[in-house]
């Protein structure tokens, strides 16, 4: 590696310890934006750097690309998807792109799962109703909710958390079934998962769970003709991306009661929350918290620094994505 002059690395936004005191013990320059840096300040930083560490927030595209010039050799994403990146434009310029794959998988798919129960047994309205001081006492027909025991859950998306998801809830399934764009023999096997196509999916699943990436090709994957083939009872949760899901539809029929509940912690124009979806009955929402562990944050944040530094080294990056 050449001196710290020669290889500045831009940390868009904030890198935890764990990444960053990686990226100080190869005495490499660091320049960072902070966590309400804008566009424009990231541009002015970037000249020059040799690494670009962005997480979900940044999108990086040709104006950042170009502004840090010909020297930038990688974008090391802090995060598992790289929606937020502009392949094709790293791949014109010939900067590799990757990401932090694996280290999140628990804390993901463990949020799911409690975004399953407490949507599945209405705990926001619950809990509301209890600080608001609405509660005045037990009563039999209050607050009921879906008990997922022996129910069907479908999985949309078979991945690293997908997976593991589909491991959490397997003791509750009665079925599991997924979609994928390959067949996923040892799920199937170990799982007793079985593969179908997504309408089938929606109509046979009492909960739908979404661990597909984001992007173009999977916008509004659940819109409102999707929602109406689901069963009126089914609970949707998604922990992968907002743009998966139409969120006017989904608020329609959470209000309409063509769907039984939701668990979001995702949404497609963070940190904006749809208005319609604060509003929505059953509807449990999270800020984005999928990744939010020490454990998962700690991973991510040095293997972002180990693919930066593998890459200014010379060396094969971790997990490259390009």
């Amino acid at each position: 590696m050449s001196g710290p002059s020669d290889n500045p690395v831009l940390i868009c936004r904030v890198l935890l310890p764990a990444g960053r005191d990686l990226l100080a013990a190869q005495r490499l320059e660091i320049r960072e934006g902070g966590l309400d840096v804008t566009a424009s300040e990231l541009s002015d930083l970037a000249p020059g750097c040799a690494a670009i560490i962005p997480d979900p927030t940044v999108p990086v595209g040709p104006e950042l690309l170009d502004a840090a010039g010909e020297g930038l050799r990688v974008v090391a994403n802090f995060a598992v998807g790289y929606d937020n990146v502009d392949m094709e434009a790293c791949r014109e310029r010939r900067v590799v792109v990757t990401n932090t794959p694996g280290v999140l998988t628990n804390a993901t798919a463990e949020l799911a799962l409690g975004l399953t129960i407490a949507a599945a047994r209405r705990a926001r309205d619950a809990e509301v109703t209890l600080r608001e001081g609405g509660w005045t006492g037990w009563e039999p027909g209050a607050m009921l909710g879906m008990e997922l025991s022996g129910r069907t859950f479908g999985i949309v998306g078979l991945g690293r958390i997908g997976r593991r998801y589909a491991e959490l809830i397997r003791p509750l399934a009665s079925e599991i079934l997924f979609t994928a764009k390959n067949d996923k023999p040892d799920a199937e096997a170990e799982l007793g998962a079985t593969r179908v196509d997504l309408p089938e999916l929606l109509e046979r699943s009492d909960v739908v769970s979404l661990h597909a990436p984001g992007g173009e090709a999977t916008r509004y994957l659940i819109g409102a003709a999707e929602l109406g083939q689901m069963k009126a009872d089914a609970v949707l949760v998604n922990t992968a991306r907002g743009t998966l899901i139409d969120s006017a539809a989904l608020a329609s029929a959470l209000e309409a009661g063509e769907i039984g509940a939701a668990g979001l912690d995702v949404f497609e124009d963070e940190p904006g929350v749809p208005p319609e979806l604060l509003e929505a009955p059953r509807a449990f929402l999270l800020p984005h918290i999928g990744s939010a562990t020490h454990t998962a944050r700690d991973g991510m944040a040095a293997l972002a620094a180990r693919n930066a530094i593998a890459v200014l080294k010379g060396d094969e990056p971790l997990n490259p994505v390009t």
